[in-house]
């Protein structure tokens, strides 16, 4: 009977893998998007609504990705892979917005979203990536810090949270520690979310005004606007000592969130493997909203003294 129900069992997965290829795989789009009410019949109980097409578009394009996310953690739990994303920018450029999506229908037992909060006292007195190390992914782990160790890069020297020296030792210790966990067979990524000055503006004063939103709200956040130019240094001198062939970083353009979060997600399925992942081509991130790091380092160095030519 044992033998009966495994090959049952085995057809009934076969027939569902059918099912997400040709139109069975539009239809499994279409149950989490606006686009499922589409064939409703106008009734007293219904209302119409005006979306964007865009919006629509982008609906697909994520559930569509947020499947092959699945894929990934179903392969990952059979081989042991871990994998661990970092998510670094200036505040209000979309990272937790992307993490929200990537995460959204994972097995939460097996993915974890870190944000620390501020060191306390006893850890003040640790070696700095100390606290980082017990958040490291196990077997099948998907591990996505929001904001990491990169704190000291760029938060820590602008806001004087940091001394001169305990900055010059991380930007000298980071790439011998993540060659570390690289060379142990962590699946390592670092996105570094880059938005404008204008853009970050705009999305500050929709945190003050949205309830929504407004936990949110930091005192730093009062200083980001300000500070802009000496985050920007830091961030050049971020990327030159850290972006190494082992551990390099990922820019992503987060202007546009949606267009930040959907090409984050391709170029995180497109680098890795796993069964029945779709065809690259649909896994293929936009050049002009991924950016490699020796690619924005160029950049930089070009415009580093015309500020207001610098992406953010």
């Amino acid at each position: 009977m044992a033998g009966g129900n495994s090959v049952r069992n085995n057809k009934a997965h076969g027939k569902a893998r059918k099912s997400q290829q040709g139109n069975g795989g539009s239809l499994q789009l279409l149950k989490g998007s606006p686009l499922k009410y589409k064939k409703i019949k106008p009734s007293k109980e219904t209302r119409q609504l005006w979306i964007k097409k865009s919006h629509l578009e982008y609906e697909i394009e994520l559930k569509k990705l947020q499947i092959e996310l699945m894929k990934l953690q179903n392969h990952m739990k059979a081989t042991g892979m871990r994998i661990l994303a970092i998510f670094e920018g200036r505040d209000a450029a979309g990272k937790g917005g992307t993490i929200k999506r990537i995460t959204a229908f994972l097995n939460p037992r097996l993915t974890k979203v870190i944000a620390l909060a501020r060191p306390s006292d006893t850890e003040m007195t640790q070696w700095y990536f100390q606290r980082y190390v017990p958040h490291l992914p196990s077997a099948g782990e998907l591990v996505l810090f929001d904001r990491s160790w990169y704190n000291r890069a760029m938060v820590e020297p602008v806001m004087n949270f940091c001394t001169d020296e305990q900055h010059k030792r991380f930007l000298k210790d980071v790439s011998l520690f993540e060659e570390m966990l690289v060379k142990d067979g962590i699946k390592l990524f670092k996105f570094y979310f880059s938005v404008s000055k204008d853009e970050q503006e705009r999305r500050f004063a929709a945190r003050k005004t949205d309830l929504l939103k407004q936990y949110k709200l930091s005192p730093v956040d009062n200083l980001a606007q300000k500070l802009w130019d000496k985050y920007s240094v830091k961030k050049f001198q971020m990327l030159n000592e850290s972006n190494r062939t082992l551990s390099p970083w990922t820019i992503v353009r987060s202007d546009n969130k949606k267009s930040a979060r959907i090409n984050c997600m391709k170029y995180l399925l497109s680098n890795l493997e796993y069964e029945e992942k779709l065809p690259i081509k649909e896994l293929r991130p936009d050049p002009a909203i991924v950016i490699s790091g020796i690619d924005e380092i160029k950049h930089m160095e070009r415009n580093l003294f015309s500020p207001r030519t610098l992406h953010g």
